[in-house]
């Protein structure tokens, strides 16, 4: 890959490019055109989000192209969410360079026409095509095939974590309120023996009522030989001195089985995310040279590759060290 220096970035916008610099939102995008010299050319232009809008848009900017004798055209925009990625398909197929900009360099740089930091639709267009113009701006690197599916699956797989985050603080607030000795007595609530107590027996009343014999019971029948009556015993007797609450109590049963049902629907979608992922990364050469460094799994490489993308597109190991925003120096 390419390392384009700010010269490089600044040297492609010649005399003959009309520059534009668009303010993305999630429906309506405002869009200010400009020549190499940052002259504007016409009014600001709106458009609609959606194919109709992107093709009110293209034809604005190949007019401004034929009018101004111009051939070649550079649009640049902020990387606002997910909004940009249907621009970007359209000018992709329209053979037009889309370019982000860091929205941190248009909040620092949109007071220095008027001393004045307020957002405007307006405005913001004209700093971002001038930002593009000065040659500060990235080019977004969209990947492809197997790359693609990586990146979406590893997105999905950080929202499903993320939701047992959460839910793992909703179960300990549960048990904070009705039944605080469960984990000290029996350490990790997700332990499939312990999913299966709690859906019978979750509140101290109820672990009483079973007892340590039908605890042990409850685990023969579901084959379940890793804990045994000594185990059952420690939880008679932490449900005999909890200090949980006993109100409420038929509400507390609904919310736990509620809770233990949602963590068995993000626990199999974790599971079908993460065995997706290991084909995925066996399906690229590179994967099987970063799993032969000790200490690293697959999780990880997963996570890199969708990140980075296609290595091979790289030059040297200090693009990538870029790419992460490292700035690392050897010290020996």
């Amino acid at each position: 890959m390419k390392q384009y220096t700010q010269n490089d970035k600044i040297e492609q916008v010649t005399e003959k490019t009309l520059v534009v610099g668009v303010d993305i939102g999630s429906t309506k995008q405002y869009a200010r055109a400009f020549d190499y010299r940052g002259r504007e050319i016409d009014r600001v232009f709106w458009f609609m989000d959606g194919r109709s809008g992107y093709e009110l848009f293209l034809n604005w900017m190949q007019g401004l192209q034929s009018a101004n004798d111009m051939d070649k055209i550079i649009v640049g925009a902020e990387p606002t969410g997910h909004y940009w990625f249907g621009l970007r398909k359209f000018l992709d197929e329209a053979g037009i360079q889309l370019v982000l900009v860091n929205p941190l360099h248009v909040s620092r740089a949109k007071e220095l026409d008027d001393n004045n930091q307020t957002k405007s639709d307006r405005k913001d267009p004209k700093v971002i095509a001038r930002l593009v113009m000065e040659g500060r701006y990235s080019v977004p690197y969209i990947p492809r095939g197997v790359y693609a599916e990586l990146r979406n699956m590893w997105f999905l797989r950080q929202r499903v974590v993320d939701e047992e985050v959460k839910l793992r603080n909703r179960i300990a607030r549960w048990f904070k309120i009705y039944f605080p000795e469960y984990t000290q007595a029996y350490g990790s609530f997700a332990a499939k023996s312990s999913i299966t107590l709690l859906k019978t027996a979750c509140l101290p009343e109820d672990v009483l009522q079973l007892g340590a014999d039908g605890i042990v019971e409850l685990w023969r029948a579901m084959k379940l030989r890793a804990v045994g009556r000594k185990k059952a015993e420690s939880l008679v007797a932490a449900a005999a001195r909890s200090t949980g609450q006993t109100e409420g109590a038929g509400a507390a049963r609904m919310e736990m089985q509620m809770l233990l049902d949602e963590w068995e629907l993000l626990s199999k979608q974790h599971q079908q995310i993460d065995d997706k992922l290991r084909d995925l990364c066996e399906q690229i050469p590179e994967s099987k040279n970063l799993l032969a460094i000790k200490g690293i799994g697959f999780v990880t490489v997963a996570g890199f590759l969708a990140e980075a993308g296609d290595i091979k597109r790289f030059d040297s190991p200090k693009q990538i060290v870029k790419l992460a925003g490292l700035a690392l120096r050897e010290n020996s």
